[in-house]
């Protein structure tokens, strides 16, 4: 009996075992090595070669994850409840913690995140969530990365992509806002006001200080009057210029004899 197919036979079994030892890494890719389950060094990226049967590989992709946080029930605390959902942004930096710490990288940083977000959310009044993004992001993010630091992962983005309420909720946010618009006008109105007595006070202490001012607002204001169209011109006289003609007046009304 020929032993020629036998020898073909090994050969492709040999030639199998050996290309399914041979590993290809692209630029973003590690590989997590283990020897007999040991863990035994990343390598990567381009050609490894992996002892059959002794040696296992585990794939592990560096690039920027994008996780979808689930709209999410939050209470404020101001006791409104709203519907949030998140965006997150992460990547790994230590392959060998990402495959030895945690049994699955984006879902477990997918379960922080929505606790997180809640648990951030919820110590934060419905004002602080709508105008303070960008500080409830940072929140946020420092809470992940701190957390995620043991499994060799860094959270390099969180974002706040919407928060929702219930219609009841909007028309009384719009209530509240028209009221604060009214507020904000009367008190600009006031300072106005308050403002322009000032200057009528500091006004009228100048010209009480000059006589000559007077009369020269005097003579203005004439002027001011004439150029409009107008046929009646009511001008004030002071009271300074008559009192000499009054005294006079007093005095020979007090000369008078009396009428038999």
């Amino acid at each position: 009996m020929s032993m020629y197919p036998v020898i073909a036979v090994i050969v492709i079994i040999v030639l199998i075992i050996l290309l399914s030892s041979i590993k290809i890494l692209r630029e973003y890719d590690r590989g997590v090595v283990f020897l007999f389950g040991r863990f035994q060094a990343v390598k990567g990226p381009g050609i490894i070669i992996l002892v059959p049967i002794m040696q296992q590989m585990v794939r592990v992709d560096l690039r920027t994850i994008v996780v979808e946080v689930p709209p999410q029930d939050v209470i404020s605390r101001d006791n409104v409840p709203v519907k949030v959902n998140a965006m997150i942004l992460y990547r790994v930096i230590d392959p060998e913690k990402a495959v030895i710490q945690v049994e699955d990288a984006r879902e477990a940083t997918s379960q922080l995140a929505q606790t997180t977000l809640r648990s951030v959310l919820g110590r934060h009044e419905l004002d602080e969530m709508l105008s303070e993004r960008e500080k409830l992001n940072a929140d946020i993010q420092g809470i992940l990365d701190q957390h995620t630091d043991a499994w060799g992962i860094k959270v390099s983005n969180v974002e706040i992509k919407q928060v929702d309420l219930e219609e009841s909720m909007y028309r009384a946010i719009s209530r509240q806002a028209e009221a604060e618009r009214q507020r904000r006008a009367k008190i600009i109105n006031a300072e106005g006001e308050l403002q322009a007595s000032e200057k009528l006070m500091q006004a009228a202490q100048t010209l009480m200080g000059q006589p000559q001012s007077i009369q020269l607002r005097y003579l203005q204001t004439l002027v001011e009057v004439a150029g409009d169209k107008t046929t009646t011109i009511v001008f004030p006289l002071p009271l300074d210029l008559l009192e000499p003609l009054l005294g006079k007046l007093r005095r020979s009304a007090g000369n008078t004899p009396p009428a038999p």
